[in-house]
């Protein structure tokens, strides 16, 4: 995806025996945003963003060894080692011819025996010069000024990984002039250095600096257009992210000295084969244990006290990347953790009063934002018309965070509608889930709104579930009702094979349990999201037996 950006000069910091200040360059081709700020909490304030930087430059995917010098030395100095053997003894010298043609038939050996090795080091260099070309994307954060709070979001490198920062307006002394909106800002690594320098006895000033909205013209020598393409999987992962927060959780507060417990063990031992998992087994009303995993030891925190009604066994992996949190912990009062299944994401969210860091983890490492999981398609999947969505989408503008209880309330729409209203807008970079507190927030994540070419489908199984139901080629069978939620059995005709599927939606109309026969499913089970035989007979049971039309209204 192609997008231009236009910064009026860089991103700036400045710091003295009494103060420093932070004023970022804000994309100005965008809605005009900026803000003003002095903070008030330096010590929590420093730690958060060095936290949010840590997240920006994390790449954890294993990178072979490079072994480029040692090859070239071995191929300069074969000749050497030749002329020194042939030194040795004069007897070998009617031998030269022979080994000659020996050492050519040798080398055409080696031209073919290496020519795999030269091509992966080259495709390893192709994949260098892209990683390097991005990693000054993915440095660019977003942010975000709303009427009570401004926070920061980003990507690792290797997009594993999510961070968000939220500072609550309380968390500074003085508030200057501030717009509402979202914006992308210039950040270099530099500005991490200066971040450190942040200390309580400094007057320390954020800024977004609106002089960036007052130049009339672009000719002016400051400004510093970019036009860049971002890959796919960066834009896809951000709306990844919001869908995957709304999905039934697992919730629980766990002591800040107990994650750096966590951390502790896990930084004095190394690995040496699977399973390289965290397993979190929760018993209501119970301490908190963690299985780490291959060693099977197991930690019992009594601090931390699991209050959910049910009990349950969750394994993540990926657990390096906990590690980004630990610079944060000494200040931290608590850490919610926010587990959904097992190989499925989970959030950590570090609250220091005020300001929050929330830490989103794909299944692991490998399996990044962008291919962690269709999560978009466990959401909601009700039609809504047209009408209905921009009066939702407007109710949203007034107040630029919401429930949708609220929403509902203020525009008649019922909430059911107003959830799949909200799930199309995040799927369309327009609105986000804050997971800090449970409610949406109007956030433009491109200047433009993403078209609908692009978001028609999400996924090749949402593609696949499309042309199954245009060919009637899906039955419902049993359908069981339990105080709201619903288990639906059904099969589904591909490929001359008949799959079985077995699905069970919420009273918030959630897919939160499936299974199916298929090889999709049985190879990645809901690590990957819905098979596309799921996503059909979800459509099929909405559209023919909860009689929900393509606009999203009743059938009579």
């Amino acid at each position: 995806m192609n997008f231009a950006y236009r910064f009026l000069g860089s991103t700036s910091a400045s710091s003295d025996a009494a103060s420093s200040s932070f004023a970022f360059a804000p994309d100005t081709l965008r809605q005009p945003t900026f803000f003003t700020g002095k903070v008030a909490r330096h010590l929590a304030f420093r730690e958060a963003i060095s936290a949010l930087h840590h997240v920006v430059v994390s790449d954890l995917r294993f990178k072979p060894r490079d072994r480029t010098a040692y090859f070239e030395w071995l191929k300069q100095n074969e000749a050497n080692f030749l002329a020194e053997a042939t030194a040795q003894s004069a007897a070998l010298k009617p031998r030269i011819a022979e080994l000659q043609d020996r050492i050519r038939g040798l080398d055409r050996a080696r031209d073919r025996l290496m020519k795999p090795f030269w091509t992966a080091r080259q495709a390893y260099f192709n994949y260098l010069y892209k990683e390097n070309r991005d990693a000054w994307i993915v440095l660019d954060p977003v942010i975000t000024v709303h009427p009570d709070e401004i926070f920061f979001e980003c990507f690792s490198l290797d997009e594993s990984s999510y961070g968000r920062l939220s500072c609550d307006h309380d968390v500074f002394e003085s508030l200057g002039e501030m717009a509402f909106g979202t914006t992308n800002i210039d950040y270099s690594h530099a500005l991490y250095d200066e971040f450190q320098k942040i200390r309580s006895y400094r007057d320390t000033t954020l800024t977004i600096d609106p002089s960036g909205f007052e130049v009339q013209t672009g000719d002016d020598l400051d400004f510093r257009e970019e036009k860049i393409e971002l890959p796919d999987s960066w834009v896809r992962g951000f709306l990844q992210v919001s869908s995957a927060m709304t999905l039934p959780a697992h919730v629980f507060d766990l002591h800040p000295q107990d994650m750096a417990n966590i951390l502790t063990r896990l930084a004095q031992k190394k690995e040496k084969a699977g399973p390289r998992s965290l397993r979190f087994v929760l018993k209501p009303d119970s301490a908190l244990e963690v299985v780490i995993e291959p060693w099977h030891e197991r930690l019992t925190f009594r601090r931390s006290i699991y209050r959910g009604k049910e009990a349950a066994e969750i394994r993540i992996w990926g657990r390096r990347r906990l590690a980004i949190l630990g610079r944060a912990l000494p200040l931290a009062r608590s850490v919610r953790v926010h587990l959904t299944q097992s190989g499925l994401p989970s959030f950590f969210v570090v609250d220091f009063g005020g300001l929050r860091f929330t830490l989103g983890l794909s299944g692991w490492i490998a399996n990044d934002w962008s291919s962690a999981g269709q999560f978009d398609l466990l959401a909601p999947r009700h039609k809504v018309d047209t009408d209905s969505a921009q009066r939702v989408f407007a109710a949203l503008g007034k107040s630029h965070a919401s429930t949708a209880a609220e929403l509902s309330q203020w525009t008649g729409v019922d909430q059911t509608l107003v959830h799949a209203a909200l799930t199309a807008y995040t799927q369309a970079g327009r609105v986000m889930f804050d997971l800090d507190k449970s409610l949406y927030r109007l956030r433009e994540l491109t200047r433009e709104p993403l078209s609908p070419a692009q978001l028609r489908f999400a996924s090749p199984q949402e593609e696949k579930a499309d042309r199954l139901i245009n060919a009637n080629l899906v039955t419902i069978g049993s359908i069981d009702r339990n105080q709201g939620a619903r288990a639906v059995n059904g099969s589904v005709l591909d490929n001359a094979r008949t799959e079985q599927v077995n699905l069970v939606i919420d009273d918030d109309d959630r897919l939160v349990e499936a299974r199916c026969s298929c090889h999709f499913y049985g190879h990645n089970k809901m690590a990957r999201g819905p098979c596309e035989h799921m996503l059909a007979l979800r459509r099929i049971f909405h559209a023919q037996v909860e009689g929900v039309a393509q606009d999203g209204r009743a059938i009579a």
